[in-house]
């Protein structure tokens, strides 16, 4: 029979467990639901990113782009970025997009790698008039302005990154990768 650990030895590690369970991070809010409808002609042709919250699979990725072409009742939409530099190497992932929200066309599932990956994406807000939309995950943890030209102007980046405030992100933790000129 094997001997149980007496509880003077089991408290130290207790203590320890529920220090590093207390400092475990704090979950996003969920993203607050789209603003607007979403006119689907909208969504085709390229996309720059202009910022985004940190992820792993952009980790490093210069000169975004998501290139929206219409397939079917969805889209095919072919995300690129380079590595280290806006003429480092290029990584590229493909997917099929499908809006899942027929009242308001801002909420598509994409589907990657044949499959395998799929995640929804929401556009929380867009100004067509101005050409940037704001897209987030619905958990909240991530979310990206992207643009119709490589750059925006100051004041509309800076209205971009307000709403995104607005929308209840941290602003602060924003990346703004380089994108060509």
């Amino acid at each position: 029979m094997l001997n149980a650990p007496s509880p003077r030895r089991l408290i130290p590690g207790l203590i320890l467990s529920a220090v590093l369970l207390s400092a475990a991070p704090v979950a996003h809010a969920a993203a607050p639901e789209p603003a607007s409808r979403v006119e689907l002609t909208k969504m085709t042709g390229r996309w720059y990113e202009v910022a985004r919250t940190p992820n792993a699979m952009q980790k490093a990725c210069e000169a975004a782009t998501a290139d929206w072409t219409r397939a079917g009742a969805g889209y095919s939409v072919v995300q690129t970025c380079r590595r280290g530099a806006p003429d480092g190497p290029k990584k590229e992932w493909k997917a099929s997009a499908t809006p899942v929200d027929p009242v308001k066309n801002a909420k598509f599932k994409l589907s990657f790698f044949g499959g395998v990956m799929n995640q929804e994406y929401w556009v929380l807000d867009h100004r067509t008039d101005q050409g940037w939309l704001i897209m987030g995950t619905p958990g909240g943890n991530y979310v990206w302005l992207l643009s119709k030209a490589p750059q925006l102007t100051a004041a509309v980046r800076a209205q971009a990154i307000a709403r995104i405030k607005q929308l209840g992100y941290d602003t602060s933790k924003l990346e703004f990768p380089q994108q060509v000129r």
